[in-house]
């Protein structure tokens, strides 16, 4: 048994950076986030997990303030976001597949960012080193390779020491010493009480990073907890095992979702 008939899941965790409450977002008839509910706390990796479609980049995108929200609200540490773009400058955003100027070198983009931000931001280039991406600053951003562009991607996420980070499919086309360095560094980001927020279809390296989880399917959430409570609840011995019996439970036409609070 997974959990009860419950609409939906509420995330009761404390010290949440963002709190996320009724959250509605359609596209013409169709509903992409539908009343979801969740908190992502300071000092924690949460996963967001759900198939092709399942709302997560949606979500993402609306607690940058990229998209306008129907209802609900999303409150970045207390304040209001609806209308307000103040919070972006505190959330590194690293999307599954940056664009970036063709005319640009890599250092080009990197300055640029660096510029718009402005002479106070706090720096952190530590992985221009760790994923040695020096080498390549002179090359053309649309030169790169893919794993290079990851890199450049990154860099760029993490270069003005977000409180938040969404990450979404960060170790796509990284070689395994690339990833190791990008994971150690999420794992020093959440031990300084930042919080990080990964989308990926690779549940292994959820289970390795994340401690805690957000399952959404066709833009509702069916579970917002802890990692061990999940593995709990399901009985499963991997995060995999557990996410599979949810999308089962979830896809079942004659009843209400089911759901798991933690």
């Amino acid at each position: 048994m997974i959990g009860s008939d419950v609409e939906d899941a509420v995330d009761v965790a404390t010290e949440a950076i963002v709190s996320v409450r009724g959250v509605v977002k359609r596209y013409g008839a169709r509903e992409v986030l539908s009343q979801v509910d969740l908190d992502l706390p300071r000092g924690s990796v949460t996963a967001i997990i759900g198939p092709n479609g399942a709302g997560k980049t949606t979500l993402n995108k609306a607690v940058l303030g990229l998209v306008r929200i129907d209802a609900g609200e999303i409150r970045f540490d207390g304040r209001d976001t609806r209308g307000d773009i103040v919070h972006r400058a505190r959330i590194g955003y690293m999307p599954q597949t940056p664009r970036y100027p063709d005319a640009f070198t890599a250092g080009d983009v990197l300055t640029l960012l660096r510029e718009l931000r402005g002479p106070s931001a706090r720096i952190d280039d530590e992985l221009i080193a760790a994923l040695e991406l020096s080498p390549l600053l002179g090359i053309p951003a649309r030169a790169l390779s893919g794993g290079q562009r990851q890199r450049l991607n990154a860099v760029a996420a993490f270069l003005f020491t977000p409180d938040l980070l969404l990450l979404d499919e960060p170790t796509a086309a990284l070689d395994p010493v690339a990833s190791g360095v990008l994971k150690d560094k999420i794992r020093a980001v959440r031990e300084e009480g930042r919080a990080v927020v990964i989308t990926s279809h690779i549940l292994s390296e959820l289970q390795e990073l994340a401690d805690r989880v957000v399952f959404l399917h066709e833009g509702r959430v069916h579970f917002a907890g802890t990692l061990h409570a999940l593995l709990d609840r399901t009985g499963a011995a991997s995060l995999e095992r557990a996410i599979a019996q949810l999308m089962q439970h979830s896809r079942r036409p004659a009843r209400a979702a089911e759901v798991a609070v933690a």
